[in-house]
């Protein structure tokens, strides 16, 4: 706990009165993703900020995300890398092996991006139009069961409720139940997560499968949705011009702007049943 949440002192702002009270935030650091195949040193790919914690997750959604792996057998192992005697072991550096050579044409770069970044590493809407079939049909889901995820992911939100300062993302089924949920300082980081757990246990596409995040929807949101073949995303704030663009184009659901019972559904609306 001690590395996702960090107590300070704040100044804390009522009516007229100043008060220094106890605060706590949330942990946010660096943290590196290496990539080797069998017998290769391994290759920095990207350095991106996160919360701590489920840190194997989020490596293997990134290179999901990037078209270097497919499937959990594309995956040898998953480690933190190893650090030499007498010095402390950080966590922040995540070694992937592959079970085959790894192709990095494209990705074999170090950069460094922030938890609010744009698309991450990949470069056009091309290149993702390339790697993602269009959706398949996915579920039939009722308008009020969309209405009421953005509360249920909130309920969720175990960290949120102590700093107040993270985004989530959770995976729920065709009848609103929450299955897996993860936090991060980003919501890319999030639903990076959630493609992660999916990959590792061999449970992509995530076809039968509603998406929801807190914040707004980018690109690279529907672009990791895409690529685990989740037909349905919904946001509590709005998607970006170039996120309804590609769901568009990828036969994917987006709802945002979901504040109580009114929201606005951007694309592909067959999948929602409206009259309920």
């Amino acid at each position: 706990m001690s590395r996702l949440v960090t107590p300070t002192n704040v100044v804390a702002v009522r009516g007229d009165r100043r008060l220094e009270l106890p605060d706590r935030l949330a942990a946010e650091e660096p943290m590196e993703i290496r990539v080797g195949g069998p017998g290769d040193e391994p290759t920095a790919v990207s350095v991106t900020m996160r919360t701590p914690g489920h840190d194997f997750e989020l490596a293997v959604g990134f290179l999901r995300s990037e078209g270097v792996v497919t499937s959990d057998v594309d995956v040898a192992s998953v480690r933190y890398c190893d650090v030499p005697p007498g010095e402390a072991q950080r966590y922040n550096i995540v070694t992937v092996r592959l079970a085959r050579p790894a192709a990095l044409e494209g990705v074999q770069r170090t950069f460094s991006v922030t938890a609010a970044c744009g698309i991450c590493g990949t470069a056009t809407l091309e290149h993702l139009r390339r790697r993602c079939d269009v959706l398949g049909p996915g579920p039939r889901v009722a308008m009020s069961t969309v209405l009421t995820l953005p509360d249920a992911l909130r309920s969720c939100q175990r960290l949120f409720e102590q700093t107040g300062g993270l985004h989530a993302a959770g995976l729920s089924d065709p009848e609103g139940n929450l299955l897996t949920v993860r936090e991060d300082v980003g919501r890319h980081n999030a639903v990076g997560k959630l493609v992660g757990r999916g990959l590792l246990d061999g449970a992509l596409p995530r076809d039968d499968r509603v998406l929801v995040v807190s914040g707004r929807v980018s690109f690279e949101i529907v672009q990791k949705a895409a690529l685990a073949g989740i037909p349905i995303l919904a946001a509590v704030s709005a998607p970006s011009s170039l996120a309804v663009t590609t769901a568009r184009d990828l036969g994917m659901t987006v709802v945002g702007f979901i504040r109580g019972q009114r929201a606005n559904v951007y694309s592909h609306p067959g999948r929602l049943d409206l009259d309920c």
